[in-house]
């Protein structure tokens, strides 16, 4: 195995042993084979030359040019090359299973001959301290004890096979190469924490590839200073269908923090229903009890039994939590009555909700997060109704906004 930090400097000698230069990188082209190295570059009066790999013996000592090698030719890099050194050392890349981006320190080597020829082929990047020390100590001791010392050192390696280009463009940034299956099925909360360690263009590369839904969950996780980032350097359209999945209530306050051009934009492209209800959310101040709701509950009409309430949760497609309690309410969607899911578990199917039920602590929609955090406070609750002036059910407070509400506090 021979390491990219062990190569870098090595002299190049020609054919008669006259010396060339000295090895500063080397190009892969994806497109033709991902792990091959096909050219060494050199620079000489300020220009880049290139020399085919197969052409050379190599050891830690230099590289030699065999006797039917073709001269050196100017190098000018395209959309094509992979150089290492420029495009992969120092990079940063998703490592899903770690759980966390991390920085690539070097690239290690396989050393084949293939008819007599060199094949030089990258097997891995090295993301740990040995790498590292190899990076430190280059140049700095001889090239044999370079290897010997990061032998000392924890090794940590990706290999080459799951590792390319995001996509060629100028800043020529890299990532694992994986279908984000592996991404998406780390919990929402992971995955934020990695893309939020991730340069900008790369967060909206790893946000382009989930799906809408996933997308959705990741984004409720991540601080709110990078979602608008996120969101604003989205095409509109994606970050519409990111948006309709996300819960009403973090969907309004979201695009309360954008520009309100970009909010705009991002509501005329959703759907017409889930774009009522976070236009109706953004009427409210974000420090209310209206601002903090989701409107995402169950509502059954006062004669609903049991035997109605599979039929009536099959249909929901809002969050688990939004589950720990049904909702009663007249013909003007007045509250009537909070029937805890646990009772309704325990009841015969015939059982009539409003047996069951219970009476609501309640808010109204205009009233502080202090009001909020008081009821729950008060009454342990896991959900708090939320209402207007003539008592009609308008969402509900979750257990889990309070929590971020505190958290922004502390």
């Amino acid at each position: 195995m021979y390491h990219l930090t062990e190569l870098l400097g090595l002299p190049i000698y020609g054919p008669t042993g006259a010396r060339q230069g000295r090895l500063r990188d080397a190009v892969i082209e994806p497109a033709s084979d991902p792990r091959q190295v096909q050219a060494i570059l050199f620079r000489q009066d300020r220009q880049w030359w290139q020399l085919p790999a197969r052409f050379a013996s190599l050891n830690l000592h230099g590289l030699r040019l065999l006797p039917d090698a073709p001269p050196p030719e100017k190098f000018e890099p395209g959309p094509g090359h992979l150089l290492l050194t420029r495009d992969v050392l120092d990079q940063q890349i998703l490592d899903v299973n770690g759980r966390k981006v991390v920085r690539v320190n070097d690239v290690g080597f396989e050393l084949y001959r293939a008819d007599s020829r060199l094949s030089l082929r990258a097997a891995e990047v090295d993301v740990g301290v040995a790498g590292a020390v190899r990076r430190l100590l280059q140049g700095a001791i001889p090239r044999g004890w370079l290897s010997q010392a990061s032998h000392w050192t924890a090794s940590r390696r990706i290999p080459w096979n799951v590792f390319n280009l995001i996509e060629a463009d100028p800043s020529r940034r890299v990532k694992l190469q994986i279908t984000y299956q592996d991404l998406a099925n780390l919990h929402p909360a992971d995955v934020a924490d990695i893309v939020e360690d991730l340069a900008p263009a790369a967060r909206e590369a790893v946000m382009e590839s989930l799906t809408d839904e996933v997308a959705a969950d990741v984004l409720g996780e991540i601080e709110p200073r990078l979602q608008r980032s996120i969101l604003e350097a989205l095409d509109t359209e994606k970050a519409a269908d990111i948006i309709e999945e996300m819960d009403p209530d973090q969907a309004a306050d979201l695009l309360a923090e954008l520009p309100q051009e970009t909010s705009r934009e991002i509501l005329l492209d959703m759907q017409a229903e889930e774009r009522a209800e976070v236009s109706d959310l953004l009427e409210f101040a974000e420090d209310t009890a209206g601002g903090r709701m989701t409107t995402d509950l169950v509502a059954l009409p006062a004669e609903a039994t049991v035997g109605d309430v599979a039929a009536a949760l099959r249909r929901f497609e809002g969050p688990v939590e939004a589950l720990n309690a049904l909702f009663l309410v007249d013909d003007q969607h007045r509250l009537l009555a909070a029937v805890p899911l646990a009772r309704i578990l325990l009841a015969p199917a015939g059982t009539r909700l409003a047996a069951l039920g219970m009476e609501p602590v309640t808010v109204e929609a205009d009233e502080k997060d202090s009001a909020i955090v008081q009821r729950f406070d008060k009454y342990n609750l896991l959900a708090l109704p939320v209402v207007d002036r003539e008592r009609r059910l308008l969402g509900m407070v979750t257990a889990d906004d309070v929590i971020t509400l505190l958290r922004s506090r502390s």
